[in-house]
């Protein structure tokens, strides 16, 4: 528990929801706020339709991680925010995402159930809100559905209920028992690896099918090659690895604004040479395959590299319409939009600036990355680490010398495996 008496954790008391969508904005002129859309519009450019929904239905967490953007950094709307989503605004989620795949006709949807913490709304509230969609949704698209959890309370009742409507199962997890507990605790201070190994063991052990793998932040403490294995011994069919949520006016831990140093490409280089270089794939690492992908001319899926226009919508607990809750690390404000499921279709969405921003490719890279010769591959970077108090998201990566150290090295490895077969 944290001193106001609630529960915290990887992302409340039940309480009366607050619409967050209606709050005003600062009066701010940072880039993409300045971003003529109408003119992009008449230009000839089309947005393209949102096609993965981040639904935080729970905003509360049972873990105190101190890397957590929701509860650690700018932002502190989740105080505000309703415990669980109401059965209400669940309907009107399901009418929307409808509503949105019958106009731009589209095929599939991806349903992502998030937190704070989504297993403390309960398996019954998770299950109503993917059958939900899915009735809404109808035979007009496919909705595949899955839990980002911190897998401490993953038992085998939320796992029963979870294979009844095939919703796949994501866990965090930063690697062994000492580099996951130097930041993924719960209030009172003890670790969580004892309790999400557990966890995965059960996942593995009777619902294989459910895995869908493992989400892991980067820590320039924990060693790369024994963080990796730690994670390859839960026999994960696919992981991540994320950098941490830092920019330019807060850089996050070993990268300093000017420095050509590169500890988080020595780092996921280390990870890279091991993953690659084996005699057999042991599972996929989505950071290295997608920037693979990139290299022989291929697409991302990734929004963290890559020029694809970004397709993800984050809707709040409370039925607020976001574009990013990431960027809630950025300022009190930062993902406020205005909009409300109740009120407002997602294509309203889709022309604001900060929306355009994340799909006009090229046109909303800086300068200096539209002039770097793996501008293609690398995207600029994560939107989130771009920012510069003043100057908002035009700008590099704050982990740029890191992406051109990786990628380069990637291409290399690559490019020696074509000669091979040449």
């Amino acid at each position: 528990m944290r001193d106001d008496g609630r529960i915290l954790s990887s992302g409340v008391d039940q309480g009366v929801a607050v619409d967050s969508g209606s709050m005003p904005r600062e009066d701010r002129t940072e880039w993409p706020e300045t971003l003529d859309v109408p003119a992009l519009v008449a230009g000839g450019w089309t947005p393209t339709p949102f096609g993965e929904f981040v639904v935080k239905v729970n905003s509360r967490c049972d873990l105190a991680c101190d890397y957590c953007y929701v509860y650690e950094m700018a932002d502190q709307s989740w105080r505000d925010q309703p415990m669980r989503m109401s059965t209400s605004t669940a309907a009107w989620l399901a009418h929307r995402i409808a509503e949105h795949a019958e106009a731009h006709g589209l095929r599939s949807v991806e349903l992502i159930l998030h937190g704070g913490e989504p297993l403390l709304a309960g398996p019954d509230l998770l299950s109503a809100i993917v059958a939900g969609v899915r009735e809404a949704v109808g035979e007009r698209a496919r909705v595949n559905a899955r839990v980002q959890t911190n897998g401490v309370r993953l038992d085998a009742g939320s796992l029963r209920a979870f294979d009844e409507l095939g919703i796949k199962v994501a866990v965090s997890l930063d690697g062994g028992r000492a580099a996951h507990d130097r930041h993924r605790r719960f209030a009172n201070g003890k670790g969580s690896h004892d309790a999400v190994a557990a966890s995965l063991a059960l996942l593995r052990g009777s619902f294989p099918h459910l895995f869908s793998g493992l989400l892991c932040t980067v820590d320039l403490a924990n060693d790369p090659v024994a963080t990796y294995e730690a994670l390859l011994g839960h026999e994960p069919p696919k992981m991540d690895f994320l950098l941490p949520l830092g920019d330019w006016s807060s850089p996050p831990p070993g990268r300093v604004r000017g420095s050509a140093r590169t500890p988080y490409a020595d780092w996921l280089i280390a990870v890279f040479d091991r993953w690659y270089g084996a005699p057999r794939k042991d599972t996929e690492i989505r950071l290295f395959s997608e920037i693979i992908q990139l290299l022989l001319g291929g697409r991302s899926n990734n929004e963290s590299i890559g020029l694809m226009p970004v397709t993800v919508l984050v809707i709040d607990t409370d039925g607020a319409i976001e574009l990013s809750d990431t960027v809630k690390s950025l300022r009190p404000d930062s993902s406020v939009t205005g909009l409300h499921v109740s009120r407002n279709a997602f294509d309203e969405a889709l022309l604001l600036p900060d929306a355009a921003a994340r799909q006009i490719g090229e046109l909303a890279l800086a300068p200096e990355c539209r002039s770097c010769q793996v501008r293609s591959v690398c995207g600029g970077g994560y939107y989130a680490h771009r920012y510069d108090r003043g100057r908002g998201f035009a700008n590099p990566s704050v982990y740029c010398p890191d992406l051109l150290k990786l990628i380069g090295h990637i291409r290399n490895a690559v490019a020696a495996d074509l000669e091979r077969f040449r």
